[in-house]
């Protein structure tokens, strides 16, 4: 864990993103790179104007200025903190800054959403986790005692899933967490026997580890729907955080399909960490 991306708009939600990545950074000796995406117009940043140009200068500034107080926090002493400023408009592009830093984990803080809202509208955290291909580490609350001692890892074991497990279990580790595997049977997630899943779940773990010694680490909860099986298995178990595997769906097939890794993010009070299949 070398660099932690930490995307901020000044709010409340981002300095709880700020305090945990913090937290995180302390134990493993981390860069922060805390970023944000001053999102100006083209008309301002493509003029030949002087006013416009002078306009784009003064938001740059504020901005600066801004980072600086926003970064004033007892909590980020002897922590290397790197601000960066960036003129995008389109959050997607956190990845492109995650690539270019060679960075390990994105922070962001949300309040999530819900209802007609996040289908027209999303959350700039939607938005990050269907783009990124590094782990998204998604808070809600004011990180107070924050620590990763029981980690979920919610899967449907498909053969589709064996990267973003080996990606978590690796992350878990080093993060010093127990990762409990979860599956969750339910009408809206293709029902199966216990037979059936037995053997999905031997396999699966046949394929990602080679052998079947986590199995005791796998628990098979039946719900209403996947969603709320995982969301009362982390309840359940004292879970410090839920990570699930995302397929990054854009656009349409997003709406038209959903995303269980998304409504988990949106709905979870627990810290949420998504890893791209």
């Amino acid at each position: 864990m070398q660099r932690i991306i930490v995307p901020i708009d000044f709010s409340e939600h981002s300095e709880f993103a700020l305090e945990a990545a913090s937290n995180i950074a302390k134990k493993y000796e981390a860069e922060l790179i805390v970023l944000h995406m001053l999102e100006l117009s083209d008309a301002i940043l493509t003029a030949g104007n002087d006013s416009l140009n002078e306009e784009a200068v003064f938001y740059l500034k504020l901005a600066e200025k801004k980072i600086e107080t926003f970064l004033d926090k007892p909590y980020l002493e002897g922590i290397n903190v790197t601000p960066i400023i960036k003129h995008f408009k389109v959050w997607s592009e956190v990845n492109d800054v995650a690539k270019e830093n060679d960075a390990n984990l994105i922070v962001m803080g949300s309040h999530g959403v819900s209802g007609i809202k996040e289908v027209l509208v999303g959350s700039n955290t939607e938005k990050v986790v269907r783009h990124s291909e590094i782990p998204v580490l998604i808070i809600k609350h004011n990180p107070i005692l924050f620590d990763f001692e029981n980690g979920v890892f919610a899967s449907d074991f498909s053969e589709d899933a064996v990267s973003s497990y080996l990606k978590a279990k690796k992350t878990f580790e080093k993060l010093g967490a127990k990762m409990h595997l979860v599956y969750v049977n339910s009408p809206d997630g293709n029902f199966k026997s216990s037979s059936e899943i037995d053997k999905l779940v031997s396999n699966f773990l046949k394929k990602a580890d080679g052998d079947l010694e986590n199995l005791s680490n796998v628990n098979v909860v039946s719900d209403y729907s996947v969603e709320k099986g995982i969301l009362n298995f982390a309840n359940l178990t004292g879970a410090d955080v839920i990570a699930v595997a995302t397929h990054g769906r854009k656009g349409l097939a997003h709406f038209f399909e959903g995303s269980i890794s998304e409504d988990i993010a949106n709905h979870s009070t627990l810290p949420v960490m998504t890893f791209k299949m």
